[in-house]
């Protein structure tokens, strides 16, 4: 597939990263000096210029495009990107990265004549109130229209007894409606027969009903409760779509914003959220509002240092998990490394939803995990596929485990005698690397 991403920022870098091997790219953008790095380290077209102007788009080829990405962080230039590349590529799937909620009104009121509009901010609210939903999950995303979740773990080092250290095929507390997808230790990925064991401090990636998530949470995480008190600090786009994808969910919300005109616009738009003119970082007002009370905080701020700063902060008042937003990639490991329990790039998970319309047309959804690293994918079956018609049992592995089927609309979560049929919809994890493969045996 020919690819034309315009924008070489976090967003077009990252999706750079997970579709130069198997797709033909170029890469638009103004600054040379993002372009430089790829065109070094990935076999990619680089075109230095502006993807907001006709005559540029036309002179570095787009119209042989099959998919064109306009990704940069400006909404307007991403728009008229968009809008030229419809006119020079009138075939190609038009996907475009947009921040303003009005815009993606329009479009899904048919009012913009794009193929797909995805929203950082939108795609970081959902990611971390899936993540609040589990409370011992690291990343979790849902699947056949919530009748599937996958969830990672991170297993306690301290962690003992059934199902930890126990031989899989003899654990008796694992939910029957998921499977263990993978067993990350160290840099090495494991997928697990029925005589591997979990050890503590392994990584986990489970695929099961919501349900068998919520289970394997309390099995890793004992007396995790339900989430019902939430401080967000910082009122900001994506603070703001974080506070209301929660408040939506019945979840009490409070906000911390220090701008007071800012503070003042949310707390008209959330009529339903507390929301406080103050500083997080003051004693005074985290005793007096009973801040370390909260179950859960989230950094939604602008800065990485202040995040972490007043991540740090809560955690000393009392709050037991934090939910940290990451802005520059770096700033992941030192957050984890300080202490703090979840972090979500909204730049990841914009990528992350881009990438999946440069995948095979039967594939319906992506999620990558450990930095594209492993790919959990949604796809349809073909009769023609090698697998259709076998036994569970009977296939081989070669890199990849279905971790559930989702068949006449009901997700099942296979066992060895149940076989594969054309037509069913499998969610199956595998190394990044090894995606086209698979796409090519299913």
């Amino acid at each position: 597939m020919k690819i034309f991403v315009i924008g070489a920022g976090q967003v077009g870098s990252t999706i750079v990263e997970a579709l130069h091997d198997e797709h033909d790219l170029t890469v638009m953008d103004l600054d040379a000096s993002r372009l430089i790095p790829l065109a070094y380290r990935y076999d990619v077209s680089t075109v230095e210029g502006n993807g907001a102007s006709r005559r540029s788009l036309a002179e570095a080829g787009v119209g042989e495009a099959d998919l064109v990405i306009a990704c940069t962080s400006r909404d307007e230039a991403n728009l008229v990107a968009g809008s030229f590349a419809r006119v020079e590529a009138p075939k190609a799937t038009t996907v475009i990265r947009a921040s303003n909620i009005e815009y993606i009104d329009l479009w899904r009121e048919g009012r913009l004549d794009l193929d797909f509009i995805v929203s950082s901010e939108l795609e970081t609210a959902h990611a971390i109130a899936r993540t609040i939903g589990v409370p011992a999950a690291r990343q979790t995303d849902v699947f056949a229209e919530g009748q599937v979740q996958i969830v990672e773990f991170v297993v306690d080092p301290h962690a003992d007894g059934d199902p930890i250290g126990v031989p899989l095929r003899e654990a008796r507390r694992i939910p029957e409606d998921s499977k263990v997808a993978s067993i990350i230790r160290g840099d090495t990925m494991i997928l697990p027969r029925g005589d591997e064991r979990i050890h503590p401090g392994d990584r986990v990636v489970v695929i099961g009903s919501p349900r068998a998530a919520q289970a394997w949470s309390e099995l890793l995480s004992p007396g995790g409760a339900t989430v019902r008190d939430v401080v967000v600090y910082g009122a900001g786009r994506v603070g703001t779509a974080i506070a209301r994808q929660l408040l939506e969910q019945g979840i009490q919300v409070r906000v911390i914003e220090t701008n007071t005109a800012r503070a003042r616009e949310v707390a008209e738009e959330l009529p339903n959220a507390r929301v406080y003119n103050a500083s997080g970082t003051d004693p005074d007002f985290l005793e007096r509002e009973r801040i370390g009370h909260a179950q859960v905080a989230i950094f939604a701020m602008r800065d990485d240092a202040r995040n972490l700063f007043d991540a740090t902060l809560a955690k000393v008042h009392g709050v037991s998990f934090t939910i940290a937003i990451v802005h520059e990639p770096v700033s992941r490991a030192v957050y984890e490394r300080s202490g703090v329990d979840v972090t979500v790039n909204p730049r990841q998970v914009t990528a992350e939803e881009i990438v999946r319309f440069a995948h095979d047309p039967r594939t319906q959804q992506v999620t990558m995990l450990e930095g594209d690293r492993f790919e959990v994918l949604d796809i349809v079956v073909r009769p023609e596929s090698e697998y259709a018609g076998k036994a569970f049992r009977e296939m081989p592995i070669r890199g990849a485990l279905i971790g559930a089927v989702v068949r006449n609309g009901e997700a099942i979560f296979p066992h060895g005698d149940d076989v594969l049929e054309a037509g069913d919809r499998v969610i199956v994890f595998t190394e990044s690397s090894r995606v086209p493969t698979v796409e090519k045996a299913l």
